[in-house]
């Protein structure tokens, strides 16, 4: 399921406002990031940027570590079969009579409290099961909230969760906590929810959140202010402040960098592999380097209602069209493998015995011709009718890697007499309206970043097509209809042991591979170039940032930040 700036102006900017890398005393923590979210609400849209903040200021009841192991972070333990937390049982009466549902049972952490001190109680975790559930909201992915059927409350602290079919990925659907004191009010319209939610409207409010930092100002598309948690429960952070910073060119980000203008570019929204690689020649001294590959697929989504690709000879035509392998090994020195369907091989479910597309020219044009696009004497394709083969690909400005990457396709593919149209825009606009509401005309670049064995039914299923309807629900955003598809997810979702899984894998990357919603270009390796005095980063290679972990950050030879914020400051698809 992660933005065009002037260039000198935001390098000069950051080199008079920061910190030099170089300070005596290390307190605070400039972090670059490319991209700037289009909302902070954990609930509406799938944003790295956004997630990559939110990991500091907010906690998750689970998630995948380093290890890429589920662990608690809001909860006492995971519960379990095995450990008794969870139990399977048989629905004795109501629609689900004869079936078998599962029952998980949650105890919250001793003393979980949000910024403004309110305890954090299943009356939260219940406000956001109705969120969820709603089919205003606007929640970019309604399917866990779905399948929970009730929320029963134990105690202040302890809750069973009631889901209504046996899954595998039965602790991964719980709904982590909104805090109902404060939004309550501004859900009361859902379909203006997004509009009227106070992370947005009152982000420096310290109630919603409840992780090591806070929010505690924002300048919209310039930078966002942390500062220390007063009420978190856990380990003190490191820093007095973190600002985190948006340079939206990956060019100036480098030079920000190098200059001192900011003190570490993330990781996972940062510089591209190639020029780390570049700046580890120059500067290798200064930084340690972590190329760390992951379950990050950069793709091209094409628009399934567009009449020219309706037809799959047209999109198997682009896939032979462009030879991604000569790619991979100039533009990412091999860093970034070629994908041939959504699956990376790191993940345990990858399957190998799927249709691949090895760039051949020859196979494109027949393919082409097929579909009733012949080429003319001025070397473009026309139909029947006459209309030129003209489409449209849009991905997010400021990253020099899939400008880069557009160019070349543009140039492959007009060799095939296909006029490609490239347009740019600033992340914020791509992620927040154009992707989210189809309004790419043809393809949009960006990529998912997932989970390990993440379930794609939000971006497969056919009942996750986003629509105006839906108030722009799901990340079905190809419009991808295929009954196979909506089955076998299904059938994945209850088949509890993994050797029954993996045929169902193989068969779902199969469709994935032969119908081509989305143009697999490559798996991503993000750069960590991390100055040597900054330690305790930890990349994961998955959807759980390493910011997750941001109280393990600390500056080396400092002292821990245990002033609790008073200190202050004014108010996650990639």
């Amino acid at each position: 399921m992660i933005r065009t700036f002037i260039l000198f102006g935001t390098v000069w900017f950051l080199l008079f406002s920061s910190a030099k890398a170089d300070s005596a005393h290390r307190d605070t923590l400039s972090i670059g990031i490319t991209q700037f979210p289009s909302t902070f609400n954990p609930m509406i849209e799938s944003m790295l940027a956004k997630s990559y903040i939110l990991a500091m200021v907010r906690r998750p009841f689970v998630a995948f570590d380093q290890s890429w192991k589920l662990v608690c972070f809001l909860c006492e333990r995971v519960p379990t079969v095995e450990n008794g937390d969870a139990e399977v049982f048989t629905f004795k009466n109501g629609v689900l009579k004869g079936k078998r549902g599962i029952r998980v049972t949650w105890r919250f952490r001793k003393g979980a409290k949000w910024g403004d001190g309110q305890p954090i109680t299943v009356e939260d975790v219940i406000f956001a099961w109705k969120i969820g559930l709603h089919p205003l909201s606007g929640v970019a992915n309604r399917e866990p909230f779905q399948r929970t059927i009730n929320i029963r409350k134990i105690d202040e602290r302890t809750f069973v969760q009631t889901l209504n079919k046996v899954r595998f990925d039965y602790n991964q659907l719980v709904p982590d906590p909104m805090p109902a004191h404060l939004e309550v009010v501004n859900f009361e319209a859902p379909r203006e929810y997004k509009r009227r939610t106070a992370y947005d409207r009152d982000s420096a409010n310290p109630g919603l959140y409840s992780g090591p930092y806070r929010i505690a100002g924002i300048v919209s598309g310039s930078h966002v202010v942390l500062v220390p948690n007063r009420y978190w429960w856990g380990k003190k952070p490191h820093f007095r402040q973190i600002v985190v910073r948006v340079i939206g060119n990956t060019a100036a980000l480098e030079a920000n960098l190098r200059a001192g203008g900011i003190d570490y570019a993330a990781g996972e929204l940062g510089l591209s592999p190639d020029q780390a690689t570049s700046l580890r020649r120059r500067a290798g001294d200064r930084y340690t380097f972590i190329f760390k590959a992951g379950l990050i697929y950069e793709h091209i989504d094409f628009n399934l209602d567009n009449p020219i690709l309706k037809d799959v000879r047209v999109r198997r035509a682009l896939a032979y069209g462009m030879d991604r392998q000569l790619m991979s090994e100039k533009l990412f020195r091999g860093l970034q493998p070629v994908a041939n369907t959504n699956i990376s091989p790191l993940d345990q479910v990858a399957a190998s015995d799927i249709r691949k597309y090895p760039f051949d020219p020859k196979k494109a044009s027949a393919l082409l011709d097929a579909a009733g696009w012949k080429r003319r004497d001025d070397g473009w394709r026309y139909n029947a009718q006459g209309e030129r083969l003209t489409l449209k690909l849009i991905t997010t400005s400021g990253n020099r890697n899939r400008e880069l990457v557009s160019e070349i396709l543009q140039a492959y593919w007009r060799r095939l007499g296909i006029d490609i149209r490239l347009k740019a825009q600033p992340a914020r606009i791509y992620f927040g309206r154009t992707v989210r509401q189809r309004q790419f005309p043809a393809m949009a670049m960006y990529a998912w970043i997932s989970a390990p064995e993440s379930v794609p039914r939000a971006t497969l299923h056919s009942s996750h097509i986003p629509t105006a309807e839906n108030n722009w629900a799901g990340q079905n955003y190809p419009g991808f209809r295929n009954a196979e598809m909506d089955r076998l997810i299904e059938m994945l979702e209850v088949t509890v042991k993994l050797d029954g899984r993996l045929p169902i894998w193989k068969r779902i990357q199969q469709i994935y591979a032969e119908e081509l919603p989305a143009l697999p270009l490559y798996f991503r390796a993000n750069a960590f170039v991390i100055p040597r005095w900054l330690k305790g980063i930890r990349p994961t290679g998955h959807l759980n940032s390493s910011t997750l972990w941001v109280e393990e950050w600390y500056a080396a030879g400092e002292r821990t930040v245990t002033d609790g914020g008073k200190t202050g400051g004014k108010r996650k698809r990639q």
